[in-house]
């Protein structure tokens, strides 16, 4: 298996005037959702789809609530979830509030297996 890429022309957003440059754009080869994961684990044990659906859900669900709650969701060989915040600076520590936070997101840490992968990968111009 191989990974699909497309070539895109990109300005430098530091100088708009230099020459663009082409860059390798990964390209998706579809998606997986939930459900055709609930299918393939179901194949690979003794499960039904159904069961495994329930379990993805739950998982899903869980992860929400964690992660509101400001817990780090380790997904072992997959990796960490975390949430992260971006805030305005103060020069006092007494002047620093809740209303200083301007953004938040989720952070990802994928865990040495899947990094591993990473470097497994082949690639393939698409056409």
């Amino acid at each position: 298996m191989s990974i699909k890429f497309k070539v895109l022309p990109k300005k430098n957003p530091q100088d708009i005037t230099a020459p663009e440059k082409f860059y390798a754009t990964s390209v998706a080869n579809g998606e997986t959702t939930l459900e055709s994961l609930a299918e393939m684990i179901a194949y690979q044990c003794t499960l039904t789809d159904t069961d495994c659906y329930a379990v993805l859900r739950s998982l899903e669900r869980n992860m929400l609530m964690e992660l509101s709650q400001g817990r780090i969701v380790k997904l072992g060989h997959v990796g960490t979830f975390q949430v992260s915040i971006s805030a305005a600076g103060q020069n006092f520590e007494e002047d620093v509030t809740a209303t200083d936070i301007k953004k938040s997101r989720i952070l990802f840490r994928p865990a040495k297996k899947l990094k591993q992968m990473l470097g497994t990968l082949s690639y393939q111009k698409a056409n």
